[in-house]
């Protein structure tokens, strides 16, 4: 269990925006940062110089992951910011949404994530897919664009905010973790793919991607995994 969530950093590209995040994060009393393949590795001077002092101790302390599964394997929700719409049937909150379910989820003992993408193109739809919700910040739709730093700063000052109205939760220690809930789907996808489904081949790659969607928003409980996994293997069975 955590009192605040994780900004997770999705293939960050430029040391200088990951310092700016951590100062932002620090400005509001956060300091939990991981970072998925950081384009010019890590440990980064440019990062250190720009944390300016006191926010380097996020820096000192921020998780560095190859890639996103692992990122964000032990978080309960994790919530995608994105300015495009991305096509996928996900839930949709402002910032301020966002950070009220936020602290609703992680009163309860939920671990929750933050993604944040990339500069140049910011989170790709794969990444997108992972998340249980989107944040979409409403800014000027005809210059949608907002350094890493900024878009860091916003969501740390709505979490700061606090006395965030309640909302109804199901029990946080009852939810699945992300890499529970990744295992189930990769489970059901490659038994369709041995039975065909994805068919015709042209749209195997999109029909693949909202399945992976639909898993990450059904905020499954551990008990609905167990489940699930039962299923697949009494419907199996049925074949033999």
């Amino acid at each position: 269990m955590t009192d605040q969530p994780v900004f997770i950093l999705v293939r960050p590209q430029m040391g200088e925006n990951i310092g700016a995040a951590a100062r932002a994060m620090l400005n509001f009393g956060l300091n939990r940062m991981r970072l998925v393949d950081p384009r010019d590795g890590w440990p980064n001077p440019r990062a250190v110089a720009m944390a300016s002092g006191a926010a380097s101790q996020v820096l000192d302390h921020a998780g560095v992951f190859p890639d996103l599964a692992g990122a964000m394997a032990d978080c309960d929700y994790i919530f995608a910011t994105t300015a495009r719409g991305r096509e996928l049937a996900k839930p949709v909150f402002t910032p301020e949404a966002a950070m009220a379910h936020a602290r609703a989820l992680i009163s309860g003992g939920a671990r929750v994530a933050v993604l944040f993408g990339a500069e140049r193109a910011g989170l790709e739809n794969d990444d997108v897919a992972r998340a249980s919700a989107i944040i979409t910040i409403p800014v000027n739709p005809a210059f949608y664009s907002l350094n890493l730093g900024q878009a860091a700063l916003l969501m740390a000052y709505e979490w700061s905010r606090g006395d965030a109205q309640q909302v109804a939760v199901q029990a946080p220690g009852e939810m699945a973790d992300a890499e529970a809930v990744a295992r189930l789907g990769d489970r059901y996808e490659a038994e369709l793919e041995a039975a065909g489904f994805f068919f015709p081949e042209n749209k195997a790659a999109r029909m693949k991607l909202n399945l992976r969607a639909m898993w990450a928003r059904l905020t499954l409980t551990r008990a609905e995994v167990q489940t699930l996994h039962g299923m697949l293997r009494q419907l199996l069975r049925g074949r033999l």
